[in-house]
């Protein structure tokens, strides 16, 4: 079972950089796809469901501006959307595709963590989304342990959790994304509920090759100067089922690049 998080920057963009043929020949079961920048009505025939596809969306209020998705082989189950925070969910920023099959259930999250990089007001909005992401994560948790339900959660989370996983750590020890409040916070998710980052899990000495995002200033891709910001973070039952993950980088769709991990197949 093939599952792909990826990081549009707008999808309308992606799409003309090639973004479907990469799919066909991708050949991924499930991809979560963030940062749509589109409402349903900018969507062509293509973007809602790809051949072979289904769609499912949530979109920000705002034109041109955040939004997540999920598309999937197999119809789910259940879609939801929202981490039932009005401000937030009307930003598009959470949708849930349950599958339940005889051998077993599994939920995969599309989620986009807010950047707090662009001022000290979307900063203090991130920790709030934090704080308001914490108990979703707990419950989820808690349903994997009580349904056995395994449960995926691919995003851009917006924070790199250790120095290992950017170039210019010393530099941005008190810059967004690299704060010891949002290390500690990602810390928790994995040490306290459990959760289990499954790329280093498989890799969890690399560096340069782990990074998932790249400045628009500057050189920054043709230096390498990057960071892992993308994530498929998992319950310790499928999370111990992936097989292996990649980054792609032969081929820019955005300023992130796709994050793949393949795993045990769906039942």
């Amino acid at each position: 079972m093939r599952i792909v998080s990826l990081n549009l920057n707008g999808i309308r963009s992606a799409t003309s950089k090639g973004l479907y043929d990469w799919m066909a020949a991708h050949q991924a079961d499930i991809l979560c796809l963030q940062e749509l920048k589109a409402q349903a009505a900018d969507l062509s025939e293509q973007m809602k469901t790809p051949a072979g596809y289904h769609g499912f969306f949530h979109y920000a209020e705002k034109k041109g501006y955040s939004g997540v998705g999920i598309y999937s082989r197999r119809a789910p189950d259940r879609v939801i959307e929202g981490i039932g925070h009005a401000g937030f969910d009307a930003e598009g920023r959470y949708i849930r595709a349950d599958f339940d099959g005889p051998g077993g259930k599994l939920a995969v999250v599309s989620v986009y963590v807010p950047s707090g990089s662009s001022s000290p007001e979307r900063q203090e909005a991130k920790f709030v989304f934090m704080d308001e992401f914490y108990p979703v994560l707990t419950a989820l948790m808690a349903e994997c342990r009580a349904e056995g339900r395994e449960v995926v959660i691919c995003g851009d989370w917006n924070i790199a959790h250790k120095e290992i996983d950017l170039k210019n750590w010393k530099g941005n020890l008190k810059n967004s994304g690299f704060l010891p409040e949002e290390r500690a916070w990602l810390s928790k998710v994995f040490d306290e509920q459990g959760w289990v980052d499954v790329y280093r899990r498989l890799h969890p000495d690399t560096t340069g090759e782990a990074y998932t995002w790249w400045s628009n200033r500057g050189q920054a891709w043709a230096k390498n100067v990057g960071w892992r910001i993308d994530y498929q973070i998992a319950t310790p039952g499928i999370a111990a089922s992936a097989k292996s993950s990649e980054v792609y980088k032969a081929q820019r769709f955005s300023d992130h690049a796709p994050l793949t991990v393949d795993y045990d197949p769906l039942p």
